[in-house]
């Protein structure tokens, strides 16, 4: 681990204000808090200032959970993100995908919906040139309004950021 979490005697008012935006009281502790949110929290502005983003890409955002949670799952696997694989395959079976569903995420079956694979080739995508095709922008436009196309572009972009942060910090996933 390059960043550990921030050990608890040294979690402070600066600390909680960081999560204020994300967390409720009784979750602002090291445990509560998950090894991901307890090690941001070495650098409480930048983490205060990126939740404010966080937050609305999971509790804000215009596109479906269970779209939202595909997409990441995308990323994750993607990315080799271990950690966002963990806590977004749980999410998304909460937000409806299935085990084929999550699957597909991972590239080890091809999806079963026609639009999920359109997500799935639009997250890839932006994963490989850090933009979409006018097609592929045109096509998700068939279910997608340009708010939710944002979203999904900004959900891709937040959790590589996130992914590449846990990835490098080296945040271990909580037994």
């Amino acid at each position: 681990m390059k960043v550990s979490p921030l050990p608890e005697d040294q979690w402070d008012d600066t600390v909680n204000a960081a999560l204020s935006r994300m967390l409720p009281a009784d979750r602002r502790n090291p445990a509560a808090a998950g090894n991901a949110l307890a090690t941001m929290v070495r650098h409480p502005a930048l983490t205060k200032a990126f939740l404010g983003f966080n937050v609305h890409l999971l509790f804000g955002s215009t596109l479906a959970p269970r779209l939202r949670e595909l997409a990441i799952l995308r990323v994750a696997h993607q990315r080799g993100c271990e950690y966002e694989w963990h806590h977004h395959a749980r999410m998304g079976a909460a937000a409806g995908l299935t085990e084929g569903d999550i699957a597909a995420a991972k590239g080890e079956a091809a999806a079963d919906d026609d639009f999920d694979r359109l997500l799935l080739r639009a997250v890839d995508e932006l994963g490989e040139k850090s933009a979409l095709s006018d097609d592929t922008w045109a096509a998700l436009g068939e279910r997608l309004d340009e708010r939710q196309r944002m979203d999904l572009v900004f959900t891709v972009g937040g959790y590589t950021t996130l992914a590449m942060a846990f990835n490098t910090f080296g945040v271990q996933v909580e037994h």
